[in-house]
């Protein structure tokens, strides 16, 4: 059977998109796709479509190195609603629970907060996109079906309190600096418990993922408006961030135009910056001479660079 080819262009570069509320990550990302007309595409890292901010989309060869902003942090704005848990833990779900959380105080739940910063625990919800037995968690919980779920070690830098307004169903604006793997809505859950009336997630903007800000996104309309200017997709290509951003925060070495070739081919090779200036394990960007990015590699027991991620020249 042949295989069928992927259609549209050959373009590598990182799309900042400010995602809209109700479309899911997978929507917005085929719609960025499609204006791009690229021949492939990946995000880093889902926001439910309760959810807007950075959307981090690759194109091409930039899905290689998608993982690095998956593992990155996220900052979040949210506001909570006390005294309503759901079964999603956030707006979307059918409400489970009703307490009067009139009675909370802004001291009380600032107690209540200090339990869940720094480095702590945190069990995954069931409608979160985690997958047991190679089903999604959220699909497993619409059947009725719920597993055990292992916790999980997080981290979470910052929990502030951005605003408070009493009364039954309280509402409370938090700003959130967290590690990879953080789910918003359990930390919503957890506090609702720990206050003893419920709570759930009823807004959530992410506004910074990795090192990228909410101030260098674009939304859908914009693009397409963008995009209505334009004689052809490749006109868009300036908005592209170039794909070595997603491991800014690595150690880049450069290689001679005869070592990047033994390098692209797979094989390990000598770098000076690695040797002196690496760690076994280490992991490094890797230019070739003049600037072109190859990908990335890892730094050897002896000092050399072994590949690990390369970009496919077109």
């Amino acid at each position: 059977m042949a295989r069928r080819r992927n259609r549209g262009r050959s373009i590598n570069g990182i799309f900042l998109l400010n995602k809209p509320l109700s479309l899911s990550s997978n929507q917005a990302l085929q719609r960025v796709k499609n204006l791009f007309d690229a021949n492939k595409a990946g995000h880093t890292g889902a926001l439910d479509p309760l959810a807007t901010g950075v959307l981090p989309i690759c194109l091409g060869e930039a899905t290689k190195f998608s993982q690095f902003l998956l593992d990155s942090d996220k900052h979040y704005r949210s506001t909570f609603t006390l005294g309503v848990a759901t079964e999603t833990g956030d707006c979307d779900g059918d409400i489970v629970a009703e307490a009067d959380a009139s009675g909370l105080t802004q001291d009380q739940i600032e107690t209540a907060i200090d339990a869940f910063r720094g480095d702590i625990q945190q069990v995954p919800s069931m409608y979160s996109a985690l997958k047991h037995n190679g089903q999604p968690l959220y699909k497993l919980a619409r059947q009725g079906i719920e597993v055990e779920r292992e916790a999980r070690d997080i981290t979470v830098y910052k929990y502030q309190i951005l605003d408070f307004r009493p009364g039954p169903q309280a509402e409370l604006d938090v700003e959130v600096h967290v590690s990879k793997g953080t789910y918003v809505r359990s930390l919503a859950e957890d506090l609702g418990v720990a206050l003893g009336c419920g709570a759930h997630v009823s807004a959530l903007h992410r506004h910074i993922a990795g090192p990228f800000t909410h101030e260098e996104t674009l939304t859908l309309p914009e693009l397409e408006k963008i995009r209505e200017g334009c004689e052809q997709p490749a006109d868009l290509d300036y908005l592209l961030k170039p794909m070595d951003i997603a491991v800014a925060d690595r150690m880049a070495v450069e290689l001679s135009e005869i070592v990047a070739g033994y390098f692209q081919l797979g094989q390990e090779v000598m770098s000076t910056q690695a040797f002196r200036n690496g760690q076994e394990g280490d992991i490094v960007r890797v230019f070739r001479e003049g600037g072109t990015f190859l990908g990335v590699g890892t730094v050897t027991e002896d000092g050399k660079v072994a590949p690990k991620r390369l970009v496919v020249e077109s």
